[in-house]
C-alpha cells in the first residue's frame, strides 16, 4: 500500500519565540521568503504525499488562512505582473488536499496526542508523522522521506524514524537510539531514551522529527501512561519495539535541522540563505566580514 496521508504537528505554544508568537504561530515564522511549514509540506508532497493534516490549537486560524487561496490576493499581484510571488502556494494548492484538526485541550501535554487528535484522518492506513518545527535541507525535496518511506513498504514495521549521528554534546536534546544485532531487519532497535547526556546515551544517534508509522501508532499511544507530564510518542515507540519490528534511517549529514528556538531558527536562515542562488553570493560575502 503507497502511502498518501501524512500528520503535522503545530499545536505547541512555541514559547520560545515569544512574544512574536503572541500574534501569530511558531510555524509560521519565515526561513528566508517562506513560513517553516511550507518548506515541510513541499518535503512531503515530493515524497508522494497528497493528503495532510495540520494538528493546531483550538484558538488558531492563521495555518488555514495561510493555506487557502486568496481570490483577491491572486487578482491584485495578477493585475500588477507579480502573479509568481504567489507560485509556490499555487503548487501545494494542486498537488495536496490539506485539512486542519484541532487538538482538544483534555488531550495531555506531549508530542503523541497530535496523532490521537488526527486518529479519524488516520484510520486504518499508514502515515508519515512530522514535526512542525523541523527542517530538511535537501536539493529535491522529499528525497529522504521517500526513501524511509521505500523502506517502510519493504518491511512493513511499526515505524521507520529518522535519525541523525550527533555530536557528544547535543545528544542529550533528543532521544537516542539503542541497536539491535538483527540481519534480518537493518537498523532495528530494541528501544530509545529521551535526552540523556553522552555517557549514558546507548548510542550518539538522535531521533530525528521524521516518522513513518503504522496505524498500530493510534491505539499504543491511547493505551501510553503520561510521563514525567508529557505523553510521549517515545514511550509508544518503545513499547512496539519490545512487541514488534522499529527500525531507524540515518539522515545524511547536514540534511536536518530543528527550528523550534531562536538560535538554530537563525542557523537554518544562514545555511538556507547561502544555498540561495541569488542571496547566497551577497550573505557570504556579509558573513566574511562580521
Amino acid at each position: 500500500m503507497s502511502i498518501t496521508k501524512a500528520v503535522i504537528t503545530a499545536a505547541g505554544r512555541g514559547t520560545r519565540f515569544l512574544p512574536v508568537v503572541k500574534a501569530y504561530v511558531k510555524e509560521l515564522i519565515a526561513i528566508l521568503d517562506k513560513p517553516n511549514i511550507q518548506y515541510l509540506v513541499e518535503e512531503l508532497i515530493g515524497a508522494g504525499i497528497t493528503d495532510i493534516a495540520i494538528v493546531k490549537r483550538p484558538s488558531s486560524t492563521e495555518l488555514e488562512k495561510y493555506f487557502t487561496p486568496d481570490p483577491e490576493l491572486e487578482k491584485y499581484l495578477s493585475e500588477n505582473n507579480k502573479i509568481e510571488m504567489i507560485d509556490s502556494l499555487k503548487f501545494i494548492h494542486s498537488k495536496a488536499k490539506i485539512s486542519f484538526i484541532d487538538q482538544p485541550p483534555q488531550l495531555p501535554y506531549g508530542n503523541g496526542s497530535p496523532i490521537l487528535a488526527a486518529s479519524d484522518f488516520i484510520g486504518s492506513d499508514p502515515f508519515v508523522y512530522a514535526f512542525g518545527d523541523d527542517l530538511s535541507i535537501e536539493s529535491v525535496p522529499g528525497t529522504f522521506l521517500s526513501q524511509m518511506i521505500a523502506t517502510f513498504e519493504k518491511y512493513q514495521p511499526s515505524s521507520v524514524i529518522a535519525v541523525e549521528n550527533v555530536p557528544p554534546s547535543e545528544i542529550n536534546r533528543y532521544a537516542s537510539m539503542k541497536y539491535l544485532d538483527d540481519p534480518q531487519y537493518p537498523n532495528r532497535i530494541s528501544g530509545m531514551f529521551e535526552k540523556l547526556p553522552a555517557a549514558q546515551a546507548p548510542s550518539l544517534f538522535g531521533q530525528g522529527g521524521r516518522f513513518v508509522l503504522s496505524n498500530i501508532y493510534v491505539e499504543t499511544i491511547r493505551h501510553t501512561a503520561v510521563s514525567k507530564g508529557e505523553l510521549w510518542l517515545t514511550d509508544a515507540s518503545n513499547f512496539l519495539a519490545k512487541n514488534g519490528i522499529v527500525l531507524t534511517q540515518t539522515l545524511p549529514h547536514g540534511v536536518w535541522m530543528t527550528t523550534g528556538d531562536p538560535l538554530r531558527w537563525l542557523k537554518a536562515n544562514i545555511v538556507l540563505g547561502l544555498k540561495h542562488p541569488t542571496i547566497g553570493p551577497e550573505l557570504k560575502k556579509f558573513l566574511d566580514t562580521v
